[in-house]
């Protein structure tokens, strides 16, 4: 049981930021038997960098090797394949082309081959260019030659964060939203952070604040050992009859800068491009920049002409916590019980797993130690991919709301209860996927607004009147 004084409660853990990481690590921690407390600032959870990616579950082979990245990824990766029949989360094994389209791009090939062996991935496998084009006959016949990598694929990147944190709090762990980290202070045995109205006490900080994590740094410690710098990414995602044009997740060959632009399915059965690499100041902002889209769409149709007859769906962007530094910035600050994660790039879906694991192995070496539980309680999350049985097809599920992503009344209900229930309508997107089709929520946003009155924070006709 949590402990508490006046209003100065008291866990063994506490974690700042329910980011992916932030809900990886709150589950490690909890498995382990500590009692966790998870504080986010934002209305609901995966509100930062979580909440705009490509899905890719990452195998590791582009990343540097010897790395902490590529450490956290690999072990992440192998987490993911192993757990997520028990917490129900869909894996589509697509596989991936890194397609050379130059004579510089066909040259540099065999170099990121032996650097995939070097990181464990072995079963690449060099492809002539028609090799290539008979995996994939929708592209564009100008391509060299690629090689495939088998173990990339396609994952839901919001179930999977919201299924570790479902089994942090099944072990007792305890989410507060709407909880900004003020400040706080260390004793020499505990850490006192100040939150709006009251404070709560921690044998052990960890600070998961993605794109805020220096800033929290230099609120609790005094210091910060690297600098966040956002790197913008915009996406265009392309109507459901697109994603038949192409199999594999295809990939350029990356720079030193950026991975580049991706063409992959989803795990939702659309066809996404993206992402840009725009470097900017503001870390709370993610505009999107027509000449940017219109850019991308160029790009994808360079790679699949096909895609020039098909119908755009959506669009959006989201903000990566780029440093200085081009390795994950994590350190273990000894005689301050505190933990700094940063720098969490674009493998951070895939190697959440494998970094809270890589945190708690710091911890663990410094002494903390928890009383693990006799079981393991694996809960499951509802099912929104493609991959397998959606609610629309079970009897008695109410009717469907959204049309265009087939979301029924009893998903959307259950989406916004409990402990974990979503409290902004963003929030029941990554839950549900409604809104996120056709129509982007011009037919259901009256009854999801009716629905939802008396749950959300700000009231989707306010937040609509506002707009």
């Amino acid at each position: 049981m949590v402990q508490s004084q006046g209003t100065r409660q008291r866990y063994d853990v506490a974690v700042i930021g329910a980011g992916v990481i932030g809900c990886a690590t709150a589950r490690r921690y909890a498995i382990a038997g500590a009692r966790v407390l998870l504080l986010e600032k934002a209305a609901d959870i995966l509100d930062g960098a979580s909440k705009g990616n490509s899905a890719i579950l990452h195998t590791g082979f582009d990343a540097p090797p010897g790395s902490v990245e590529a450490a956290c990824v690999a072990e992440g990766y192998r987490e993911y394949l192993d757990i997520r029949e028990k917490l129900g989360l869909p894996l589509l094994r697509t596989g991936a082309l890194v397609i050379a389209w130059t004579d510089e791009q066909e040259a540099a090939l065999p170099e990121l081959i032996d650097q995939a062996r070097a990181n464990g991935v072995d079963d690449v496998q060099m492809l002539s260019r028609q090799e290539t084009l008979s995996r994939e006959p929708g592209l564009a016949p100008t391509l060299r030659a690629s090689f495939r990598v088998p173990g990339e694929s396609i994952i839901d990147p919001w179930s999977a964060p919201l299924a570790y944190l479902g089994q942090a709090l099944a072990h007792g762990a305890e989410l507060r939203r709407n909880s900004e980290v003020l400040g706080g202070r260390f004793d020499g045995e505990e850490w006192e952070l100040r939150l709006a109205g009251e404070s709560v006490r921690a044998r052990l900080v960890i600070n998961a604040a993605g794109l805020f994590a220096d800033e929290v740094d230099l609120a609790l410690i005094g210091t910060r050992d690297f600098t966040t710098r956002p790197r913008k990414g915009q996406f265009v995602v392309y109507d459901k009859p697109a994603a038949a044009l192409a199999s594999h997740i295809l990939l350029p060959v990356p720079t030193k800068i950026t991975k580049g632009v991706v063409v992959c399915p989803t795990a939702f059965g659309n066809l996404l491009v993206g992402p840009t690499a725009e470097d900017q100041t503001d870390r709370r902002t993610a505009r999107l920049v027509p000449e940017a889209l219109a850019a991308l769409r160029r790009r994808g149709e360079e790679i699949l002409p096909a895609l020039k007859e098909h119908t755009v769906t959506a669009i959006y962007a989201g903000l990566r916590p780029a440093t200085e530094f081009k390795d994950y910035c994590i350190r273990s600050h000894e005689g301050l019980n505190y933990v700094t994660i940063g720098g969490i790039r674009s493998t951070g879906l895939t190697s959440a797993l494998g970094t809270a694991s890589y945190v708690f192995g710091l911890t663990e070496a410094a002494g903390f130690g928890f009383d693990a539980p006799d079981e393991i309680a694996w809960p499951n999350v509802a099912n929104i991919s493609e991959a397998g049985e959606r609610d629309w097809q079970r009897p008695g599920n109410g009717g469907v709301v959204c049309q265009c992503e087939l979301v029924t009344r009893r998903e959307i209900e259950a989406a916004l209860e409990g402990p974990l229930g979503a409290r902004s309508l963003a929030g029941l997107k990554r839950r549900t996927r409604v809104t996120m089709g056709r129509c982007q929520g011009f037919h259901c946003s009256a009854r999801l607004a009716k629905m939802t009155r008396d749950v959300f924070d700000t009231p989707m006709a306010e937040r609509l009147d506002h707009d």
